[in-house]
């Protein structure tokens, strides 16, 4: 399908599944929408941590449409969102028309489903792909950069690597630095504060087979952890996996 197509279909309801290999030719982004009193402290957060909160659109407060996706609307065009108030999360549900406000700003934040479908062109597997799943993602204990309000651990996401496949996946997603680029950590879990790599804090734990390593890369939960620690009073998000599809390419996003 096409990312129009998809967009319709999510906002139809036809589509409520994680986007994770679907539409894999176009980019997807994670979905952070804040009163603009916040807008500006959380800007300054993405561009100090641009590793983990890629930045790649910002919509006017009150604007719904993205300049990246013809058409769209980030109050109808995502699988599933989550709604937090005060730094908890009160529901999930399908759309946010209801709750929309005029003073809402709507960052888009790059996503590592983009290089996903450069590496499985490239022969790479990626188990939570082959089984359907969410990847999966963890807190560390790496300290992002505050900014104002905004701070908290960096957030990862984990894919199990056949050993000789990791130099290429190391050069391939260093090709997409608005993407999450290239691996924070390669092997032990330990070294970066998750005690327990089958309890992901996110997502869904697949197998680590014994020919291969945990590979991982900043995710972009990240900037949603910093903003539920900051216990803004109105924060929505995209669920876990649950993407917004533009209608730009990755390899427009390639160096």
């Amino acid at each position: 399908m096409k990312s129009r197509q998809i967009r319709e279909k999510i906002r139809s309801d036809e589509f409520q599944t994680t986007t994770s290999g679907a539409c894999d030719e176009f980019v997807q982004a994670n979905v952070v929408i804040l009163p603009k009193e916040y807008a500006f402290d959380f800007f300054l957060y993405t561009f100090r941590n641009s590793k983990a909160c890629p930045l790649i659109d910002v919509l006017e407060a009150g604007e719904y449409e993205s300049r990246l996706a013809k058409g769209s609307d980030v109050r109808t065009d995502i699988p599933l969102y989550h709604v937090y108030q005060n730094g908890e999360l009160q529901e999930k549900r399908d759309n946010i028309i209801d709750l929309w406000k005029e003073d809402y700003v709507t960052f888009l934040l790059g996503c590592s489903f983009t290089f996903e479908s450069q590496l499985l062109k490239n022969g790479v597997s990626l188990r939570h792909i082959e089984q359907n799943r969410n990847v999966a993602m963890y807190r560390t204990n790496i300290s992002t950069e505050s900014a104002g309000r905004f701070s908290g651990p960096l957030v990862v996401s984990m894919r199990p690597i056949l050993n000789k496949h990791i130099d290429k996946v190391v050069e391939i997603t260093s090709r997409f630095p608005n993407m999450h680029g290239s691996p924070v950590h390669i092997g032990d879990p330990g070294k970066i504060g998750i005690e327990q790599i089958e309890i992901p804090d996110y997502g869904d734990f697949v197998e680590i087979k014994e020919n291969e390593t945990p590979v991982f890369w900043a995710c972009g939960v990240t900037p949603q952890a910093a903003a539920v620690q900051a216990r803004i009073p109105q924060m929505i998000t995209h669920a876990p996996g649950h993407m917004f599809i533009t209608d730009w390419t990755n390899e427009d996003f390639m160096k």
